[in-house]
């Protein structure tokens, strides 16, 4: 009968070190990982929320496309409910060189302060013949 083999102590498996080092770049290689989904997450949400504003200003540029009353010169406030979010929006009106088209720029927002950042501009040429 043969006997076992005998296997010195020291190649019977990973030292503390070598461990530790495995675990540092897989904690590594993690926290990578977490980072990109987090960052993917956030820019979603705030695409998100670019279109739906864009589709509130749409809206609104359409409203006064379609009324038959030119649009009065200055600021108009409002709000408006998409996708289950208040979208707050302003509507300015000014001349231009030709006294029957008027510049139309509406700017959406999540936010009621008017100081809060623009997620959406649209600007328009609207002609009103007298």
């Amino acid at each position: 009968m043969r006997s076992p083999v005998h296997i010195p102590a020291k190649h019977l498996g990973f030292t503390l070190v070598e461990v530790m080092v495995a675990l540092t770049i897989i904690a590594i290689g993690l926290a990578a990982v977490i980072s990109t989904v987090a960052s993917t997450t956030i820019n979603s949400a705030y695409l998100r929320d670019k279109t739906f504003a864009h589709w509130v200003a749409q809206n609104q540029l359409a409203e006064v496309e379609l009324t038959d009353v030119k649009p009065k010169l200055g600021f108009t406030d409002g709000h408006e409910k998409l996708a289950g979010i208040t979208w707050y929006w302003t509507s300015k009106v000014d001349k231009t060189e030709d006294p029957d088209t008027s510049r139309v720029e509406i700017t959406v927002r999540a936010d009621k302060d008017k100081s809060a950042q623009n997620l959406a501009t649209l600007v328009s040429l609207m002609h009103s013949p007298k």
